[in-house]
């Protein structure tokens, strides 16, 4: 069982044993029934990929070229544009939060473009690795004065290096390792939940991997994570499913600078595509916005 599959039989019987449901929702779905949620607050899953630890859920398929793609949109294209997002990577969930022009308006690729945010986090860590202050937040205030879709749920990245001991000598310095952490205000996570994870540690993997560092550990902290009231019989479906054996990595096989990554310069190895889609097949999620 991957590390991923076990964090989310965890999660999912907590909300289901212990979750409160809301009151006064504000999303809804699209017959405009409220959206209610059953949640528990301040959840954590950690990684560390250079162990071999895998964040993968084989509970049902993940799209995991997608996943990548919408993060590609919002920190190296950061961009806004949901024709780009379409054409480009052929994503169209973000559709719903459409301002009216075609857009998300100012969130998400915008406020990292406003603020040069992945430039200055890249340039930061190159030039003081040992700093503490490596943090990409897309929380700003002034940004949500401007007509916006969406509210970022993942707002926040803090990172760090450290020095890895030669396991010959046991001196060090040695190899420069990058770890990250991801904050997260909500988490649908039947839906969103398990790719959020996964995106952000191939973030941490495209990040350490422009800088010639060696991606480490990451960890996700969600203040609340939460089953729509909708979601419940599937997510009872998804913790009766067996797991499937494997233990899937991303990897990017050579140095490239960030600027110039491409979806399918990520490879995914050991993921069983074909037999999860058998054994544990894609479920449908009546979504609320």
């Amino acid at each position: 069982m991957t590390k991923g599959d076990k964090y989310f039989r965890e999660i999912v019987e907590r909300i289901l044993s212990e979750g409160s449901m809301d009151v006064n929702p504000r999303p809804h779905y699209a017959d405009g029934t409220p959206a209610h949620t059953l949640s528990i607050d301040h959840v954590m899953c950690t990684y560390d990929l250079a162990a071999g630890e895998s964040l993968f859920i084989t509970l049902r398929p993940i799209a995991i070229k997608s996943a990548i793609g919408e993060l590609l949109w919002i920190y190296r294209d950061m961009s806004n544009d949901l024709d780009v997002l379409r054409d480009k990577y052929n994503i169209t969930w973000w559709d719903e939060w459409d301002i009216g022009d075609r857009t998300i308006g100012q969130c998400y690729g915008a406020t990292v473009r406003k603020w040069n945010l992945t430039e200055n986090l890249i340039n930061d860590i190159k030039n003081d690795p040992d700093g503490r202050r490596h943090i990409i937040n897309m929380w700003q205030e002034d940004d949500f004065k401007h007509k916006h879709g969406l509210k970022p749920c993942a707002y926040q990245t803090v990172w760090n290096v450290r020095y890895e001991k030669d396991a010959r000598t046991s001196e060090g310095p040695g190899l420069p390792t990058l770890d990250m952490c991801l904050f997260q205000r909500s988490s649908d996570f039947l839906t969103a939940g398990c790719i959020n994870q996964l995106q952000y540690a191939a973030f941490l993997i495209a990040i350490a991997n422009h800088l010639g560092y060696r991606p480490g550990r990451f960890t996700w902290f969600a203040a609340n994570v939460q089953v729509y009231d909708r979601h419940i019989e599937q997510a009872k479906e998804m913790l009766s499913r067996e797991s499937i054996d494997c233990m899937p990595q991303i990897r990017l096989p050579e140095q490239k600078s960030f600027w110039d990554l491409e979806v399918d310069d990520f490879k995914v190895e050991g993921y069983p595509r074909d037999l999860i889609k058998e054994k544990n097949p894609q479920l449908k999620f009546d979504l609320g916005i």
